[in-house]
């Protein structure tokens, strides 16, 4: 276990790899080395230790240092955990990006983190010169294996912070009233990160000699650099990052990491169950899976099938670890959608809309003892007034309907704010219809989410144009795939004459949720949801 007396990530590492130098610490797949063209194989901690010491001191001696960030694209490559790292250790941050994301996205992402450099793969370089250009940002963009120029003007951003306290990096996650919010995560963020599922314990205990983890899951999200990443460096075990999930060599891929526990979202036992079973369903070495989201429906055929329990959990990229609710001890209350009990370490309730205690309402949170925001996120960048009002009564609001039932159990029930999740993907409406409105057809516009059996949600645009038609909606569609993630472009488009408003003009959103779920079947609306691939970097 690392000391507490460790302040940094880079510091955790260190103390890992001088302890266990020769064990594995990543692991590239075969197939995932093809994709990216780089080297397949493991890389043992003492050897992870020399790249990113070698690097720190390259990115020194170009004249970076505190308080900078470097924005990473970098997709699933193990090279983003050596540069995290490198920068880690001389007091900067790093803005990790969605390779998703397009221009009007990135646009604001730089603008907003004000990175002192960008470091990303090729073929992403154009539209990243592009939008820092735009947003009035003038950095260099390289690639992560090209020489460090020096750092823009003005590059020190970061508030002034010593020890755990100081940044570690910025993770944007999608608001509710405009664009994403940018997350201020401390290094303690991540080092309880660690320490937590370390010892977490029960069904999800990770064992010292050796543990290796399989994830699917994007690294510059909260779930893969913060609980995978972290804790393999607390236990001294071995990450394997996918480049993403492939349903139908996943457990090929399970098994020649030999992986002995896995993260998942809830799309992912969805689709493993639907191929025919074989004898590959159990030929592997995994313990337990953690994550969030598995149909109830499925949930006991899953595990009885794939021979491992799924330890569902509850989190979100401002609580991190500070306040984290798992269904980890064998009572975990299978196939009933609970997200387990809290433990001692965190204080909840539950409130309904006059802020009164209920047994169903929004969850509050905060860390128990004497410092409430203890392994939170730091701070929304440059919005006090969200901040403020998130932590309002000194408590964190989550924006999340849950219930809890006479044992202490807590059940997921929905979503208060206005976010759409489709495939563990949180997409603000109001984002999507400010994108949507810079079209010069779009007259109005308003988006919400409708059902999806594979995906939990899709998102449904309603919108006022002149002549309307099939037509028009794909080239809207197309349009928008050249602004935003794919994700959340929509899926369907309805023209209408007018959009439920309140008397100020703002959105019924509730009036508009009955509305999309009465279009979905008409025959009016235009389906686009074959138009939304990823689309690839290379």
């Amino acid at each position: 276990m690392i000391s507490l007396e460790v302040t940094s990530v880079y510091e955790a590492f260190a103390a890992t790899a001088q302890q266990y130098p020769a064990r594995p610490v990543l692991n590239i797949m075969p197939a995932t080395a093809e994709v990216y063209s780089i080297e397949a194989g493991e890389i043992s901690y003492g050897t992870a230790l020399s790249k990113i010491d070698a690097l720190a001191a390259s990115f020194t001696q170009a004249g970076y240092g505190a308080g900078m960030r470097v924005a990473l694209l970098l997709e699933n490559r193990p090279v983003f955990f050596i540069t995290w790292l490198a920068l880690n250790k001389i007091g900067a941050s790093v803005v990790p990006v969605n390779p998703d994301l397009r221009l009007a996205e990135l646009e604001y992402l730089i603008g907003h983190s004000e990175p002192a450099l960008v470091i990303a793969i090729d073929a992403r370089h154009a539209e990243l010169k592009t939008a820092a250009q735009t947003a009035g940002i003038e950095l260099a963009v390289v690639s992560p294996s090209g020489n460090l120029p020096k750092p823009r003007d003005n590059a020190v951003v970061a508030r002034d912070q010593s020890g755990e306290d100081r940044e570690a990096a910025i993770l944007y996650t999608s608001g509710t009233t405009g664009n994403p919010k940018g997350c201020v995560l401390a290094n303690a963020y991540f080092l309880l990160a660690g320490r937590w599922y370390a010892e977490v314990g029960g069904i999800a205990t990770l064992e010292h000699s050796g543990e290796r983890m399989i994830t699917p899951l994007p690294i510059f999200h909260m779930n893969a650099m913060a609980y995978s990443f972290m804790a393999m460096i607390t236990v001294g075990g071995c990450l394997t990052t996918l480049d993403r999930f492939h349903p139908r060599s996943w457990w090929a891929d399970v098994k020649d990491a030999k992986a002995t526990c896995l993260h998942y979202l809830g799309v992912m036992p969805t689709m493993l169950m639907g191929f025919d079973a074989s004898a590959a369903d159990s030929d592997h070495s995994v313990r337990f899976g953690f994550g969030a989201g598995v149909d109830p429906k499925l949930q006991v055929a899953f595990e009885q099938r794939f021979g491992f329990p799924l330890v569902e959990a509850w989190a979100m990229t401002e609580t991190g670890a500070g306040a984290v609710i798992a269904a980890s001890t064998e009572d975990r209350l299978v196939a009933q959608a609970s997200i387990g009990k809290p433990d001692a370490s965190i204080e909840c309730k539950l409130v309904d809309d006059d802020g009164k205690d209920a047994s169903q309402g929004e969850l509050l949170v905060r860390r128990s003892g004497d410092n409430p925001r203890y392994g939170f996120f730091s701070e929304y960048y440059k919005d006090a007034d969200a901040t403020s009002e998130a932590w309002a009564g000194n408590w964190f609001h989550t924006g999340d309907i849950v219930r809890k039932d006479k044992r202490g159990n807590y059940f997921f029930v929905d979503r208060k704010k206005n976010v759409i999740r489709r495939s563990g993907e949180n997409i603000s409406a109001v984002e999507v219809e400010s994108i949507l409105m810079r079209h010069p057809d779009v007259l109005a516009a308003a988006v919400a989410a409708v059902p999806d059996k594979m995906r939990g949600d899709e998102v449904f645009a309603c919108l006022k144009v002149d002549d309307p038609g099939a037509e028009k909606a794909t080239a809207i569609t197309a349009w928008c795939l050249e602004q935003m993630a794919y994700y959340k472009a929509p899926g369907y488009i309805a023209f209408v004459d007018e959009l439920p408003l309140t008397a100020t003009q703002k959105i019924q959103r509730a009036a508009l949720k009955d509305l999309v779920v009465g279009l979905l079947d008409s025959p009016h609306t235009v389906t686009t949801t074959h138009l939304k691939k990823r689309q690839s970097s290379r």
